[in-house]
């Protein structure tokens, strides 16, 4: 029996009691950054009933210097490159599920498809896209709720003083006990290591991976080397079950030049 027919049968209920808390610190013009969301799915589908997540946005100060002389220009030719946070903000005040969604349609666009994303009528069409209220996104990009929030994630970056991003933070259920920094990007194993040594459990209750149906339930769009690293198989193996799901119309391909997304039709 292949990981993808185990997981028709077995996906574990998530344990609501969460002992750890990871603080991740993203830049969404980083291309690091983009490779780590790959990561912390992974680690969220096999480990996520261990730890909650947080993801702050830390901006460089370069891209912060002409934002008071931009911010109040409400016009479709409005660029700046700290817009892309600032739009990741305005989405997470519609859930952050949405938010989430928001920030990688944002980054499969700067990454993958090349486009602008410092420009606010390319955001207008990725919160289209991200299937955000449209009005309520354009009301919420301007607004002091999302430059307070905006603002209180770069405070944030500077107390735990993270001078490289992607950098994680991990607390444990103990206030006494500081967090572990990993600054950079690092392999799977690396993360996971980190999470057990912290827990302090021998072996890790891994959960398997959810139904593909399911998975695209969590993801809108998902990448085919994703699907193999999420059910452990080969990247050829996770084509052809794609294709059989394309077949039976239940998903559709996405053809970029630096990878395959399929997303639910």
């Amino acid at each position: 029996m292949s990981t993808l027919d185990l997981a028709k049968q077995i996906y574990d209920t998530p344990n609501p009691v969460k002992p750890m808390e990871l603080y991740v610190f993203l830049d969404p013009l980083n291309t690091e950054c983009w490779e780590l969301q790959s990561v912390m799915r992974k680690l969220q589908i096999e480990y996520g009933h261990y730890f909650s997540m947080r993801v702050v946005l830390s901006t460089k100060l370069f891209n912060l210097n002409s934002q008071k002389k931009t911010s109040t220009i409400a016009t479709d030719n409005l660029a700046h490159p700290v817009l892309a946070s600032v739009a990741v903000k305005a989405a997470e005040l519609q859930g952050k599920r949405a938010g989430s969604q928001f920030l990688h349609k944002l980054q499969e666009q700067l990454f993958l498809q090349t486009k602008d994303v410092s420009s606010y009528k390319i955001l207008l069409e990725i919160a289209e896209e991200a299937n955000l209220d449209q009005e309520e996104f354009k009301k919420d990009f301007h607004s002091v709720h999302t430059a307070k929030a905006f603002q209180c994630d770069l405070q944030i970056t500077r107390e735990m003083e993270i001078t490289e991003v992607p950098s994680i933070v991990f607390f444990n259920e103990c206030i006494e006990d500081e967090g572990v920094k990993i600054s950079g990007l690092h392999s799977y194993d690396t993360y996971l290591t980190i999470l057990q040594e912290m827990l302090g459990i021998d072996t890790l209750n891994r959960q398997a991976p959810p139904p593909l149906e399911e998975l695209f339930t969590k993801f809108t769009t998902i990448a085919t080397k994703e699907i193999a690293s999420i059910y452990n198989i080969s990247q050829e193996t996770a084509e052809r079950e794609m294709k059989k799901q394309m077949l039976q119309q239940k998903v559709e391909r996405i053809c970029l030049p630096e990878e395959t997304l399929w997303k639910v039709k």
